[in-house]
Formats: structure tokens, sequence, C-alpha cells
């Protein structure tokens, strides 16, 4: 055993290498990313094979993840919340066939949300599709439920949940972990057919279904006993309030929780560390002899719920207060001081700074300026949304977005996206609008990462069904926005193979599209003839700018600004919004640390004020 400074995600795959993970897979999404790069990273130091892909999307990893836990083998799939709706079709029926090997899916949840669409609480989720779901609080306790997931995955045939949140996945720890030598090695049996357990039918999906519910009544008072469910402190007078009183709390809150209360608050503390099956028997003895329970948790009031059951089920007289009665924020992402003022309510200090959190910021810090989202500088999908832009001026259209740094394409001045719902939906909503409004010019963006994970049913329905749209593929020849992970068109994947790439173009022409053209969006004049073009003919048809992420492709060159012709009109800055363009002094500069020589503005600009840059050579 030794000491190692990680990062959760990081601790999270090193738990599953240890437990002899023989195969991972997923799809990235901030911020669950890291947990399968750390597996492709580290893999080689594990005696046994460890296989690792980026799948097209969540449920495929669902599904190789199944069919490799079929053979016996242990397997992880990792996503962020949202990804779990997309797996979430094999992943229902798969708790009700169960697994052979051990199954570990790695799901984190994003409070606040700080980078996803929404706020759903996969804790919920679990008790949705009954999977039993541990709760991490720290990155030491992570590496440590990865092991134990599988354990309980295999004892009872099931796919088990594990539920980090944002600041688990990327808060730092040092940890002990087991040195190479001391991961375990699985060997898989192999997949042994047997129709009556995996293939699903309605007959068996009700003696399933029977099998579950009593498989979890018994795992609840096992879990019970687990570390991660625990109680801290005697019942007693809390000598400020002159009540008793306790907090019940979960995950990252747990840690503010015992951060913010000093030496001399006492109330009793409930950690529940594996929310489902929520481990009752030891609520109860929580719960004797309390007066009050304030919960405090992230996201769904799933603690408190519980505990509102139990006090029914047991004629136990405790208020129970948290979410559902005001006393905690409904959304959010919970911080060091939102819980020190939460708990300076309840507690009933009159003072809140006695309960300040220690990561407080003294009052005459200077707070840094808050820095929007915005497209990177010279990003080539700032050149694509300005050429249908331009193309398009003065018609009747609707611009549908999509996930990825592309959605950053709604935000002044280019404006260019009218509606963003999750992966590949752009597409069908442009769709829909035809179909109401077939005046409307559609136009429907998705990214090459984006396509091959949920645009191409989107595309045959829309062919299928002739609608009117225009499909504007964004190559920039990665998944950028969740750190540049590989895809089907990349031509390599996450063991490192060189492999033929999946041509966009190709799979639009073999759908039947007859009119897909492919054009580099830093050419601007012949990109807004092109679109023009292109949006003009019937049905459904394509346009793929492909152009390289600028982080991918260095920059050759800058440019740059001569002030005797810049007349100070600043069309650059307002048409496109690039943060290397600065107006200054009545005119315009370019910030050279930013500017990597697109060309994109020198083009835009009508007095030929903005010259010297040349364009980058992927």
């Amino acid at each position: 055993m030794h000491r190692e400074f990680l990062m959760g995600n990081e601790a999270i795959a090193l738990g599953a290498l240890a437990a002899g993970v023989q195969v991972v897979a997923g799809y990235p999404g901030t911020p669950s990313t890291e947990v399968l790069e750390t597996v492709a990273k580290r893999r080689g130091e594990s005696a046994g094979e460890v296989y690792v892909e980026w799948s097209i999307n969540e449920k495929a990893a669902m599904e190789v993840a199944a069919g490799a836990a079929y053979a016996g083998a242990r397997v992880m799939v990792t996503c962020k919340q949202v990804g779990l709706n997309v797996a979430s079709d094999p992943l229902m029926s798969l708790e009700y066939i169960g697994v052979k090997g051990g199954m570990v899916i790695v799901v984190a949840d994003d409070p606040g949300p700080i980078s996803s669409q929404t706020e759903q609480d996969t804790r919920t989720f679990a008790e949705f599709s009954k999977i039993p779901v541990l709760d991490p609080s720290t990155p030491m306790e992570a590496y440590v439920m990865a092991q134990d997931a599988f354990e309980i995955s295999e004892q009872y045939g099931t796919p088990v949940i594990l539920r980090p949140t944002t600041r688990v996945d990327h808060g730092y720890a040092s940890i002990d972990v087991l040195d190479p030598s001391e991961w375990r090695t699985h060997s898989a049996e192999g997949f042994v057919k047997d129709p009556l357990r995996w293939v699903i039918f309605p007959r068996l999906s009700t003696m399933a279904h029977a099998r579950i519910e009593e498989r979890n009544a018994g795992l609840a008072d096992e879990l019970a006993d687990s570390p991660y469910n625990t109680i801290m402190g005697e019942v007693g007078e809390y000598a400020t309030a002159e009540r008793r009183v306790g907090i019940a709390t979960q995950g990252i809150s747990y840690t503010y929780v015992k951060d913010c209360l000093s030496e001399g608050d006492s109330p009793r503390l409930l950690r529940v560390g594996t929310p489902f099956p929520f481990p009752e028997r030891q609520a109860v003895e929580f719960l004797q002899g309390l007066e009050e329970v304030l919960c405090i948790e992230e996201l769904d009031p799933v603690v408190e719920r519980a505990l509102i059951a139990v006090c029914g089920q047991h004629h136990l007289d405790v208020r129970i207060r948290g979410k559902l009665t005001g006393d905690v924020a409904f959304s959010g992402e919970n911080t060091p001081d939102s819980v020190a003022a939460v708990l300076a309510r309840f507690l009933g200090h009159e003072d809140e700074a006695a309960l300040a959190a220690p990561h407080d910021m003294p009052a005459d810090v200077p707070q840094l300026p808050v820095r929007p989202p915005v497209l990177c500088a010279g990003c080539p999908h700032r050149a694509s949304f300005y050429a249908v832009k331009r193309a398009m001026r003065g018609q009747k259209t609707i611009y549908c977005g999509d996930i990825g740094c592309y959605t950053l394409g709604n935000a002044q001045p280019l404006d260019m996206v009218d509606t963003c719902l999750c992966m590949g939906a752009g597409i069908g909503i442009a769709q829909g609008v035809y179909h109401v409004e077939p005046d409307t010019t559609c136009f429907a963006f998705v990214g090459d990462s984006t396509f091959f994970a949920s645009g191409i049913t989107e595309v045959i329905n829309a062919y299928y069904n002739q609608a009117n749209l225009t499909l504007v593929v964004l190559d920039n020849s990665t998944t950028a926005m969740t750190g540049h992970q590989p895809h089907p068109g990349t031509g390599r994947t996450m063991m490192g193979e060189v492999v033929k790439e999946v041509s966009i173009e190709a799979v639009l022409r073999g759908i039947g599209l007859t009119t897909v053209e492919t054009i580099d969006p830093l050419e601007h004049e012949l990109a807004v003839q092109t679109v023009q073009r292109v949006a003009a003919e019937p049905g459904v048809k394509a346009i793929i700018f492909k152009s390289p992420c600028v982080v991918l492709a260095r920059p050759q060159a800058h440019s740059c600004v001569d002030a005797n012709k810049c007349v100070g009109c600043q069309r650059c800055v307002r048409e496109l919004g690039c943060p290397a363009l600065v107006p200054a002094d009545g005119k315009v500069r370019i910030d050279q640390s930013l500017c990597t020589g697109c060309t994109l503005c020198e083009q835009v600009c009508p007095f030929g004020a903005i010259g010297g840059g040349e364009r980058i050579v992927s």
C-alpha cells in the first residue's frame, strides 16, 4: 500500500482497477470523464487485461458492459447524470435480468448545475430502477466504495450505482491505495447459454420483480451496518436551543456539516452513504429520543422523505425538516457557506459567524470578476455560426442547437441558438417546427461527436418523414467540451488503436441525402454562399463545416490591427464577439495572447484594417 494525491475520479478508477475490473465503457461528460481516462492511463499496471472504450453513447456503453458482465467479467460504466437518461432503456431491463460478473455504474451528479442541463438526482433514479446506490462523501470513500460495489454486485447479482457529485469527482485528497501487486485479478467464466436467465419475458420479469423487492429488503438491513451509514453523538440536550436535535446528511454535504459545526455544537449526526436501499434500522436508532432533525443533502429530499416514512412506520414523534419544509434550498449546489447558514438558523445561533465555514474569504479580499462562458478565440464554430447568420439575414429562421461547445453560440453577438434540449434533439426539434410552420427555414446544428452519439437516428427520421431542414455538422475532429476524447470520426480509439475513421459525409449519403457539402467555415465568403445555396434546396440537406479545434491546431500566426486604417466602427467586435478583439481608445486592438490567426476578423473588416494572419495548418 502507498499514498497518492488523487482527484476523486482518479480514486474511483484506481478502486475499480484494484477490484479487478476487466471492461470499462462510457461516454465523456463532465464531471465523470476522468474516471475512464484514468483507467485507460493506468490499466497497464494491472496484471490482468483491461479493455477500455469510449462508446458512441451511454446506451451503447451500458449494453457493451452488460454483455461482458453476462460472460462473468467485472465491468464498469461511466457517465454523468443526464447520460444515465440515455442508458436507462437497457438499465431498467438489466436490473430484472441481473448480472453474473460485478457491474458498477459510475454516475456523476452535477449539483448547480455547473456543466449540465439539469440537476437530476441519481439517488431518485436508483430508487425508481430498484438498483442499489452508494453515495461517497470524499475521494477516499469513493475509492473504497468502488471496490465494495463490485462485491455487492456479485453477491446479489445486480448492477450497483456509485454516485459521486462534482465536488467529490473533482476534489483532491491524499489517500492510501493498494499497490498494483495487491490488485485483484478476476477471471471471467464466459457466457453460458441459459434462455431462462438471459432472455427477458413478461412472465420472467414478474418473477424477477418479486425477487428484487425481497432482495432489496434484505440488502437494506445488511447495509445498515455498513461503515458508510454512521451515527455520531449521543442523544442529549442541545445547550443553546434546549431541545434534542439531529442532523441527517450525505455525500459532500456531510463534509460541510462536519466543518461548519463548532466544538460547542452537539447535535446527533446521521450520515447516509447507501441511500437506496435505505438503512431503515439504523435510521430508527438515530431518531430515538430526538425532537427535530434537519436534513442537509443534494439534490432531491431523498433522505428527508425516507426519514418521514420511517417516523410514520415506527410511530416516532420527530419533526423532519429540510427541503420540503423550506429550511434548505430545493435547488442548487450546497456550499460551506450555505450549509453554515442553514445550520445557524436551525441551531438557533444569533451570530452566524460562529458557524462560518473555514473556507470563507476575508471581507477585504477582492472578488474576481465573473467571466461568462464564450467560444474560444479562433474557434471554428464562431465562423460557422456567423456564416449561417449572414447567409440567412432577413429570412424567417429557427436555429436549433445541441449539447457541446457550440451551445455557446447562444451568446451575443452571435445569438444563433434558439433551442437546446439534449444531445441530438436539435435535429428532431427542427423537424417539429417545420411540420407546424413550413414557411420557416429550419437549421439544426450538431457536433461531430454528438452526431455519432445520437444524431444519426434523428437524421434518418427527418429523411424518412420528408422534413425540410438544413443539417449543419460542426466537425472540429474531437469531443472538445469534455476534454478532447476520440470518437468514431477521429480514427483512433481509447485503447490507442489507429482505425479507419467513420465518414460523416458517407453516413449521410448512405441515409439517402443527395446534398452534402463539406467546407472550411474560415473561408468566410465561400461558406456564406454555400449556406445560401444549400438552404434553398428542398428536403433534408447537410453542410459539414470542417475545421480543427483551436486547442488541437496550434496557431501559426496572429492577426493585428493597423491603427491608421481602423476607423473605430468596431464591426468585428459587434459581429463576432471574439475574446481576442478588444475595444481600445475608440478603435480595436487584438490580444496577441489569445489570437490564433484564424483570419475571420480580417475577412469581416470592411476597411481592410486587420491583417497579418495566416491560416492555421492542421
